[in-house]
């Protein structure tokens, strides 16, 4: 097609108007529109009464997020998430966003994030410890509870000494992400803003992130964040740090409990490494297999499933031109399984991430933390939890998925198993 050509057309179009990306079934819908209208279509959404546009090539992909990444700010959706998170570093845009990220940035260095290893290998042990109980009494382990709590952890473990227990649980234990959570996730800024004035007035030496963001500094003004500002980037890390490593971890071993012989491979390289109490960022990278099951596992199952964006400038792509102020949907669960770009896309195959078959796929075919300016702060610290988890626990464990109910998705703001999954522990 021409540029002459294609500036007269428009991309294919749904027969059916809905509000896509923020309905229940829009993955399911997706999934039946790609393969049928290909990498670029548009849905008219009767409530906007406007186009949303939805991409899946990898060159589009670029573009938007890197290439030309100044015409497209956040897109439709972004009302739901910043009822959760306030205007932190994942909704705010503009200056305020250039301005926090540019001072979270150090917080995730690679050294600073060396200093992590005791308290995610605390996390894990007092983890294992729970399931060897749970093992002695022939219990079964509700893995996507035990994931959301254990990621949960670490900075917050404070707040689980505290009378009444964690009122975070709320994250960990309610299923549903509705509106009804969001408001009572937003009530728990009470309690960050309290532990903020605790720290403020004692004088005890902390190493966590709120204490890292605290003493963040604006690189102008050498101003520290408002109080607000503070308290939305503690909120963002809680549910950005908390729930997308969980539902990572969750789907990892349910994927490993359906591919004996992934299992097998991951249990012989994690058994061949040495045993450290809390090895460090290096030591868990060097696991090149696992890191290869996680990898696969989040191009299955990316927690972030879906970006959006909106244009600010017309554009063009695909080949179609999109006019200003038109929200334009990535859906990296689709990108992830590109028939075009992935070998056996629905397959579990690890080995697809090794070295030798990196030049196979575009590089913007995968993206689980998103890509260009706004790409995930925290990839490393992620990963770096997830392959700790299971060097931790795969020297002990080996688990085995008991299937009560069936494995459905639920994409909503993250990518999660509608029901619990539940695991029977087998020692090793």
């Amino acid at each position: 097609m021409t540029a002459a050509a294609s500036a007269q057309t428009q991309p294919p179009e749904a027969e059916l108007q809905f509000d896509i990306g923020s309905t229940d079934d829009s993955l399911e819908r997706m999934l039946e529109l790609f393969a049928r209208l290909g990498d670029i279509y548009r849905v008219f959404v009767p409530a906007r009464g406007s186009y949303t546009y939805v991409i899946h090539h990898p060159d589009d992909v670029k573009r938007v997020l890197v290439a030309n990444h100044r015409n497209y700010t956040k897109g439709v959706g972004l009302d739901r998430v910043r009822i959760l998170l306030g205007k932190g570093i994942m909704t705010s845009e503009g200056e305020l966003w250039k301005r926090q990220r540019y001072m979270m940035q150090p917080l995730f260095h690679r050294r600073v994030l060396g200093g992590f290893a005791g308290v995610i290998a605390a996390a894990n042990d007092r983890c294992i410890e729970r399931w060897q109980a749970l093992a002695q009494r022939g219990e079964l382990v509700n893995l996507t509870d035990e994931m959301s709590e254990l990621t949960l952890g670490g900075d917050l473990e404070r707040l689980t000494q505290q009378p009444g227990g964690n009122p975070f649980e709320v994250v960990a234990k309610e299923q549903s992400r509705d509106l009804q959570f969001a408001y009572r996730f937003r009530s728990l800024t009470k309690i960050v803003a309290q532990l903020i004035a605790q720290r403020r007035a004692g004088r005890e030496e902390h190493f966590d992130y709120l204490a890292m963001l605290m003493s963040a500094r604006d690189r102008e003004s050498g101003a520290p964040m408002g109080e607000r500002e503070l308290i939305d980037e503690v909120m963002t890390l809680i549910v950005a740090g908390h729930e997308t490593t969980a539902s990572g971890l969750n789907w990892t071993w349910y994927l490993l409990s359906q591919h004996p012989g992934v299992e097998a491979r991951l249990h012989a390289e994690i058994d061949a490494a040495s045993a450290t109490p809390a090895p460090g960022l290096a030591q868990m990278e060097a696991l090149t297999y696992t890191h290869q099951v996680v990898n696969e596992a989040l191009r299955l199952y990316p927690p972030g499933w879906l970006l959006s964006r909106r244009t600010i400038e017309a554009d063009v792509l695909g080949g179609y031109p999109v006019p200003p102020g038109t929200n334009v949907l990535l859906p990296l669960y689709l990108l992830h399984r590109h028939p075009r770009f992935w070998k056996d896309p629905e397959a579990f195959w690890p080995e697809r991430f090794a070295p030798e078959h990196e030049a196979e796929r575009p590089r913007f075919a995968y993206m689980p933390f998103a890509a260009g300016p706004r790409h995930c702060i925290g990839e490393t610290f992620a990963l770096y939890e997830m392959l700790m988890h299971l060097y931790k626990v795969a020297r002990h464990y080996r688990l085995s998925y008991v299937p009560d109910r069936p494995v459905e998705l639920e994409a909503q703001i993250n990518l999660r198993t509608r029901y619990p999954l539940h695991m029977r522990l087998e020692r090793r």
